[in-house]
């Protein structure tokens, strides 16, 4: 499914690029709806979502974290090593399917595909993070992850601008912009500043990585 979510953007650049007319198969207003609407809105969530609340989650579930708990391991290395594992995987998968699917819609435009996979990969690490945590407070962790992503990643952060600075949607595409605001002019009116965005992204990874660890330490494991 992982894998799937992936390719799906790459499949979509290559098939509009091989049936529809040059001018809109290399049309920066593609690339632009593609990598904002599908790879950041949906695959980049659900990636990492499908990954990072199962690294506690599938443990409790099986009640197997008591057995790594009692383990002579720091409780703030089994949260960084969970986070390092589901980052790992996901990282270099989203940053491939973003990067390709750019080159192929703009024939090869490195700056834009450079600056697709740098907002992926810091948006990774932000998403990781937070649903590492979700996944150590709620028993469903997968489901309020989707009511997240859509509720506040989706439809407040499209249309409430305060919102963005807390969105990790919206560092990954004032990064985006930030970095190659030529090709992404589009989304200029609707995002943040530069500085704030890298600083917001930093600051929600390690933020929620304490809290895991904190988690961690003070709850009841079975």
């Amino acid at each position: 499914m992982i894998v799937g979510l992936c390719v799906l953007p790459v499949g979509l650049a290559a098939s509009l690029v091989v049936f529809a007319s040059p001018g809109f198969g290399y049309s920066r207003g593609f690339v632009n709806g593609l990598v904002d609407g599908v790879v950041i809105a949906v695959v980049l969530p659900l990636v990492t979502m499908a990954l990072a609340t199962t690294a506690f989650g599938n443990e409790l579930e099986d009640r197997t974290l008591g057995y790594l708990a009692l383990t002579p391991v720091p409780r703030w290395w089994i949260v960084l090593s969970k986070f390092a594992a589901g980052f790992l995987v996901a990282g270099p998968l989203l940053v491939v399917s973003g990067a390709v699917s750019t080159l192929i819609g703009l024939h090869g435009d490195l700056r834009a595909a450079t600056a697709v996979g740098v907002s992926l990969l810091l948006g990774t690490l932000a998403y990781t993070a937070i649903f590492i945590w979700a996944g150590l407070i709620a028993p469903r962790a997968l489901s309020f992850a989707l009511v997240y992503v859509f509720l506040w990643e989706g439809v407040l952060s499209t249309f409430l601008g305060g919102i963005r600075y807390l969105s990790v949607r919206g560092y990954a595409l004032a990064i985006l912009h930030g970095i190659d605001g030529d090709v992404f002019r589009s989304l200029g009116p609707r995002v943040i500043e530069f500085p704030a965005a890298l600083v917001g992204a930093g600051g929600v990874t390690i933020l929620f990585i304490w809290l895991a660890v904190r988690r961690l330490r003070r709850m009841d494991i079975p």
